[in-house]
């Protein structure tokens, strides 16, 4: 018997839950949760905002904890190891995508609290190969936002090859934007935030911000022409993205974390003449996992974290909910 906190309809608080579980299938693991990030995915899949979610269920999918029993295939993993589990907690190991490294992008991927139990338990089960062992130095408290919201914002440094010299923006000085800003710094990028308010400055520098631009000031991104390589946003509100297309240098590349309300406006022109281009991305394979984590230790990328106790876990989704958290909520068991 499992125990948890699961939303039993939508946009109401969480009650006790318990279920059984039989037999581990071959490449499944067992996990012990020790913690568990909170993620604004969570809310919405409690609130049913994307209308994909079967009552009642369990959420949470950032998760840190123990490796508690194995299948019988399993051979990455054994008992005793600490490991991270994210949004995907399982793909079909056979398509296209899954066989060229981007399980993520499976179109069979099993999400770690849809159709299923996630994070907010005492155990969690998945597919061996999505539990990611973590490094020894570092704490489980952190790595749970990581195996989400980290590995959301590393994935796209990763993919544009930001390294020394390179000069990457980021929108939106939040839950992904602080470990986007510790991330580029790190890679040795020249890093410039981008918010709607100036009170976020000092912080933003505090995460490896070298430049700050005021988003809702009059022409804001008039003197910035031709400057980035990597644009991540991070926000769901809309832009003036046009005047952030010109921006970019050739080749540069508008990524989209978060998903505007809107549809994206641009002149193909701006596109066509400097070789421009706008993307999506998606949290990141196992692989892609591995490395962000090997980084995230070797550099001391680190989210901000407030950590409350499983059992107070409605108080932290309420906090999370009215945007009071700074940056990362984290419940311990």
């Amino acid at each position: 018997m499992i125990k948890g906190y699961a939303a039993y309809n939508a946009k109401e608080e969480l009650k006790s839950f318990s279920y059984e579980y039989t037999n581990l299938k071959p490449k499944e693991v067992k996990i012990k949760v020790s913690h568990c990030g909170i993620c604004h995915s969570d809310l919405h899949l409690i609130n049913n905002d994307w209308m994909m979610s079967r009552y009642p269920f369990i959420p949470g999918h950032e998760v840190a904890g123990e490796v508690v029993e194995i299948g019988s295939d399993v051979t990455e993993l054994r008992k005793g190891d600490r490991v991270g589990l994210g949004w995907q907690a399982g793909s079909c190991h056979s398509c296209e995508d899954c066989n060229s490294g981007n399980e993520n992008l499976c179109s069979s991927a099993a999400a770690t609290c849809v159709g299923r139990n996630g994070g907010y338990a005492e155990y969690v089960i998945s597919d061996s190969r999505f539990a990611i062992t973590l490094p020894y130095e570092l704490e489980s408290k952190y790595a749970g936002p990581l195996m989400c919201g980290g590995v959301t914002v590393f994935s796209p440094l990763r993919r544009n090859n930001i390294t020394e010299g390179k000069r990457v923006a980021v929108i939106g000085i939040g839950g992904l934007g602080h470990m986007a800003l510790q991330f580029a710094n790190k890679m040795g990028a020249e890093v410039t935030a981008i918010s709607t308010s100036l009170s976020k400055k000092a912080e933003a520098e505090s995460f490896g911000a070298h430049n700050f631009i005021v988003s809702t000031t009059e022409n804001a991104f008039d003197s910035y022409a031709n400057k980035f390589d990597l644009i991540i946003n991070t926000i769901f509100a809309p832009m003036d993205w046009g005047s952030l297309v010109n921006t970019l240098r050739s080749n540069g590349n508008l990524c989209f974390l978060g998903a505007p309300p809107e549809p994206v406006s641009v002149s193909a022109f701006s596109l066509l003449m400097k070789q421009r281009q706008v993307s999506g991305s998606v949290i990141g394979s196992p692989e892609m996992i591995k490395d962000m984590l090997r980084f995230s230790a070797k550099h001391n990328v680190r989210p901000v974290i407030e950590v409350m106790p499983m059992a107070n876990v409605n108080e932290a989704l309420k906090r999370v909910a009215e945007n009071k958290v700074r940056y990362r909520m984290v419940l311990e068991n």
